[in-house]
C-alpha cells in the first residue's frame, strides 16, 4: 500500500500546491490561467504528439480494448442522466449537463501522470488509443444527448456544426491529429524539431498538475453534494468497474490494456465537464462541485484501483 501511496500522493501534492498557492493568492488568477493556457494549447499537444508519432498504431488500437473503456463510459452517462431526472429531478438539459461528468474522465492531467508512475511506459500505448478517441466519442454523445433533450435544442445540422467546433477546435484533437498525420504519412521529423517538442512535453504535466490546483481552488462543494456524490460515484466506481470486467474477463486482454483501460476509467471528471456545462448553463454548480468532489476522492480510490490491478495483474 505504501508503494501506491507513492505512486499517487506525488501526482496530488503536486495539485494541492497549486490549490494552495492559489487560494492563498501566491499565485494570482491571471498567472493560474496562464499555465492552463500554456498546457492546454501548447504543453499537453507535445505530449499527445510525441506519443502518436512514435506508437505502433496496429498494436495500441485494439476495438476491444476501446469498446471495454467507452462501454463504461456511455452506461455511466446513461445511468447518471436517468438518476438526475427521476432522483433529483432535474429538467432534461440539467440532467445531461451534470451528468457528463460520468462521461468525461480527466485521461490527460491525471490519467498519464498516475499510468506512467505506475506502470511505466507499457501501459501507455493502449492508453493514448483511449486519449486520440476520447474528445471526439464524448463530445458527440454529450452534445448529441444535450440537443435531443433540451426545449430549445438545436436542428441536426447546427448540432452537428456544434460537434465539430468543439473536437476540431480543440488543440488536443489538433495534436493528436499532426501525430497521425507525420506517423501514417511518414512525414520527415527532423531530430532538433523532435528535441524541442520533447523538452515542452516533459514539461508539460508537472505544470499541468499545479494549474489544475489552482483551477480547482475556484470551485466551492455547494448543498447539490447528493448529485456531485452520484456522479463521482459512476464515474470512479462504475465506469472503471465495468472496464475492468469487459478488458479482463470478457476479452482478455493482454495486462498493460487492463491496466491502461481501467486506470483511465477510475480517473475523476475534468475540468471539460464544468465546460461543457457552462457551454450550456445549465447545472454549473454541480458540475463544479463534482469535479472537485470526485478529483479529491480520486487520491483514496486510484489507490485502491491499482491494488486490485497488482492483485490480478501482479507486475512483471
Amino acid at each position: 500500500m505504501a508503494t501506491i501511496l507513492n505512486v499517487v500522493l506525488p501526482v496530488f501534492i503536486v495539485m494541492g500546491a497549486g490549490f494552495a498557492a492559489a487560494r492563498t493568492r501566491l499565485f494570482p488568477a491571471p498567472a493560474v490561467d496562464g499555465l492552463m493556457v500554456f498546457t492546454q494549447l501548447v504543453g499537453v499537444p507535445c505530449v499527445l504528439f510525441t506519443a502518436i508519432v512514435d506508437l505502433d498504431l496496429g498494436a495500441a488500437f485494439d476495438p476491444k480494448l476501446l469498446l471495454s473503456f467507452y462501454t463504461g463510459a456511455i452506461t455511466s452517462f446513461a445511468i447518471g442522466v436517468v438518476l438526475m431526472r427521476r432522483v433529483f429531478r432535474r429538467r432534461p438539459g440539467e440532467a445531461v449537463a451534470i451528468a457528463f461528468g460520468a462521461l468525461f474522465s480527466n485521461s490527460v492531467l491525471l490519467g498519464l501522470p498516475i499510468l506512467s508512475r505506475a506502470y511505466g511506459e507499457g501501459p501507455l500505448g493502449p492508453n493514448f488509443a483511449i486519449i486520440s478517441v476520447h474528445a471526439p466519442i464524448c463530445y458527440l454523445v454529450g452534445i448529441t444527448t444535450m440537443e435531443m433533450a433540451r426545449a430549445d435544442g438545436q436542428s441536426l445540422a447546427a448540432t452537428a456544426r456544434a460537434i465539430g467546433r468543439a473536437m476540431f477546435r480543440n488543440a488536443l484533437m489538433i495534436g493528436l491529429g499532426l501525430g497521425f498525420l507525420v506517423n501514417i504519412g511518414h512525414l520527415p521529423y527532423p531530430e532538433a524539431l523532435r528535441s524541442s517538442v520533447e523538452m515542452i512535453a516533459r514539461s508539460a504535466l508537472p505544470v499541468a498538475l499545479f494549474g489544475l490546483g489552482g483551477v480547482l481552488s475556484r470551485y466551492h462543494l455547494r448543498a447539490s453534494l447528493g448529485e456531485a456524490g452520484t456522479i463521482s460515484g459512476l464515474s470512479l466506481i462504475l465506469h472503471p468497474l465495468i472496464a475492468l470486467t469487459l478488458s479482463h474477463y470478457v476479452f482478455d486482454l493482454p495486462p498493460d490494456f487492463v491496466r491502461a483501460c481501467v486506470v483511465t476509467a477510475s480517473m475523476a471528471p475534468g475540468v471539460n465537464a464544468f465546460l461543457f456545462a457552462s457551454l450550456y448553463r445549465r447545472g454549473q454548480a454541480e458540475a463544479a462541485s463534482t469535479v472537485l468532489l470526485a478529483t479529491l476522492l480520486t487520491i483514496f480510490t486510484a489507490s485502491a484501483w491499482l491494488v486490485l490491478l497488482d492483485t490480478l495483474l501482479p507486475p512483471g
